[in-house]
């Protein structure tokens, strides 16, 4: 008999064990749902706070736009309208004043400087060597084959001259 004590001393060890792990098992998850119930929690009331400032938010909001609507009548919309577009024109418009200052003193310089150019043209004059006479000669020879630089040579002019008698002439 001796056997069966035994058997149910080490059936009971078992079963105490077996309790003792489910007991352990079963605290332990507890603490795990705990913590994760703990930290919804907080999210929650963190959530909840955001929420309590944002529906203050609005409300002033609201109310700051009801009173804003409220108190400036058509005209002195109008007004506001207009002092600001004129708040932002007023740059562009001084800007132009300076570029249109700026065109005219350049207008004013191409002015003075064509007179002068064309004061410098009226005394440049055609070359004395070059008349109605030298021009047929140069003509003549040039549809003869002789070279530019030797008609002016021959001629006692420079080759531009030359070069310049045959352009007017539309020979080259």
């Amino acid at each position: 008999m001796n056997y069966d004590f035994l058997t149910i001393e080490h059936a009971a060890a078992a079963m105490a064990i077996v309790i003792l792990y489910l007991l352990y098992y079963v605290f332990s998850k507890d603490s795990e749902y705990s913590k994760n119930i703990h930290s919804v929690a907080s999210v929650v009331e963190e959530l909840n706070r955001e929420i309590f400032y944002l529906k203050k938010k609005l409300v002033d909001t609201q109310k700051s736009v009801q009173d804003n609507s409220r108190g400036m009548s058509d005209e002195e919309i109008y007004q506001e309208i207009e002092r600001s577009v004129y708040d932002m024109i007023k740059p562009l418009s001084m800007g132009l004043q300076q570029m249109q200052e700026t065109v005219e003193t350049i207008d004013a310089q191409i002015d003075s400087r064509v007179s002068s150019l064309e004061t410098g043209v009226k005394q440049i004059s055609i070359p004395s060597s070059i008349h109605a006479n030298d021009d047929e000669k140069i003509i003549s020879l040039f549809k003869q084959g002789i070279s530019l630089e030797t008609i002016s040579k021959e001629l006692h002019i420079s080759k531009a001259e030359v070069e310049f008698v045959l352009k007017i002439n539309k020979i080259k």
